[in-house]
């Protein structure tokens, strides 16, 4: 396959009009340079009317915000948004122009056609004569290119653009029999973008007293057995438990089945310990898990679709036993916010979050009671991020509260004796610390929506305050 070297010549010979659909993967984090890239080729060339779908959108994706000011988007759909994208839709959006899905709905709707694609523009690490395509070789080795398996599968027409082109790779990612055209570039970005985002154990001794809580509970519940499965969040709560629980393994001797979902040096310590057997990677989080990716056989590329489509019926997830998440606010219905703050203001998406916690047989929020004098238990959410239906209990350093729904866990913790309270007990110890926040009205100016992973309308974004 002989690549393009040239971004204009090859637009002109894919014929891309106003109107067209674009996509993008994000495994490059914050150290993306293609999508800029294409869509510095979509201003030079004034297209107007747009439907984007990158998975997701960091700071460093400038471009898109010019294109925004600009009038040229008609709509963008993702999983993740923050930086000064996120901050133009809450100051500047209009109804129905942001749609927000889970990387498991993601997956669905392409598939389904709900996402329907003209050309995707993968970043590719490396490319071989075939058009053959991996994310562990070359100076911008990403690992997994999971989250792009499904547009390279279904969108009308597929460009690799890579910096590193080979004579052969062995044990390819995406196969290039699924691939249009290549384009030959300087650089697809920074690997070092990966890294963005909390992805360090917390040492602040509220979060570290939310973890130990957080393990006594699945003693009590007795979750860590041989062969159990597990997923944690990036933030620095959830990854202290993932250190608890590699303690508790390795005294006690138990082996994890696998762990999923995006992967860090913490799980491939695990894994190399013997103490997992297998790591099933959507998303690489740090260069660690690169470069495990790449020795260890044992540490598997999976596509958002085997990872989390409701759909697919043989997911990964819909084994998991149990999942640790966490939150910027939660309900007194168990509903939670990783969308927005209180303010209106877009500070992230669901990713896998709502997917987990709907597979999950357990799922467990932690989160401090009280976050920047704010408490973090509200009578209603600004954003539904994740049904509470699908949330089973949740962790502060304050207290415990369980599900109403789920009295099986509530009688197995009392009778282990382990103490917890309601959730509206929790909100009222909040009130009682700090007082009660004023009530914020939610605005009446629309900007776009969060979508199940089911394709059903959660939830509407609004201009923030």
């Amino acid at each position: 396959m002989k690549p393009y070297k040239d971004i204009a010549h090859l637009f002109d010979d894919l014929g891309i009009r106003h109107g067209a659909s674009l996509s993008f993967h994000h495994h490059l984090r914050n150290g993306d340079a293609v999508q800029n890239l294409v869509l510095d080729e979509v201003k030079r060339r004034n297209l107007k009317a747009l439907d984007l779908y990158p998975s997701a959108v960091f700071p460093v994706h400038t471009t898109l915000l010019s294109l925004l000011k600009a009038g040229h988007i008609k709509r963008l759909t993702t999983n993740y948004l923050n930086g000064p994208v996120a901050d133009y839709f809450a100051t500047h959006g209009t109804p129905d122009m942001l749609r927000m899905q889970s990387h498991g709905g993601r997956a669905r709707a392409i598939i389904e056609g709900d996402n329907a694609i003209d050309v995707a523009f993968i970043a590719a690490p490396a490319v071989d004569r075939e058009g053959n395509a991996t994310g562990l070789e070359g100076p911008a080795a990403c690992g997994s290119l999971g989250y792009a398996m499904e547009d390279v599968k279904h969108a009308s027409t597929v460009v690799l653009i890579t910096d590193t082109l080979v004579d052969r790779l062995d044990g390819a990612q995406i196969i290039g029999a699924d691939v249009d055209h290549v384009l030959l570039v300087n650089s697809i970005g920074d690997a070092t973008g990966i890294l963005s985002g909390t992805l360090s154990l917390t040492r602040d001794p509220i979060g570290v007293k939310i973890a130990r809580t957080a393990m006594r509970l699945l003693d009590a519940l007795d979750v860590v057995n041989d062969g159990f499965s597990f997923q944690s969040g990036a933030g620095g709560i959830s990854l202290r438990v993932v250190d608890m629980l590699h303690e508790k393994m390795k005294r006690d001797h138990i082996r994890a089945s696998f762990f999923s979902g995006g992967i860090t040096a913490y799980h491939v310590t695990m894994l190399e310990s013997g103490l997992v057997e297998t790591l099933y990677d959507v998303q690489c989080f740090d260069l660690e898990a690169v470069a495990s990716l790449k020795r260890n056989a044992n540490h598997i590329a999976i596509s958002a679709d085997r990872y989390a489509n409701p759909r697919n019926d043989a997911r990964v997830i819909a084994t998991l036993d149990c999942v640790i998440l966490g939150a910027t606010e939660i309900d007194t219905d168990f509903n939670v916010n990783v969308t927005t703050d209180s303010h209106n203001t877009i500070i992230g998406g669901s990713g896998g979050h709502s997917d987990t916690a709907e597979d999950a047989g357990l799922s467990i929020i932690v989160t401090p009671l009280i976050k920047g004098r704010i408490p973090v238990i509200k009578d209603r959410v600004t954003t539904i991020t994740t049904p509470g239906s699908t949330i089973d209990v949740l962790i502060t350093e304050r207290g415990v509260a369980v599900n109403p729904a789920r009295s099986d866990i509530q009688t197995r913790l009392d009778k282990a004796g382990f103490s917890t309270t309601s959730i509206t007990d929790l909100m009222r110890t909040a009130h009682a610390l700090c007082g009660v926040p004023a009530t914020t009205a939610r605005q009446v100016n629309p900007v776009g929506f969060v979508e199940s992973r089911h394709g059903k309308r959660l939830d509407t974004l609004y201009t923030k305050e």
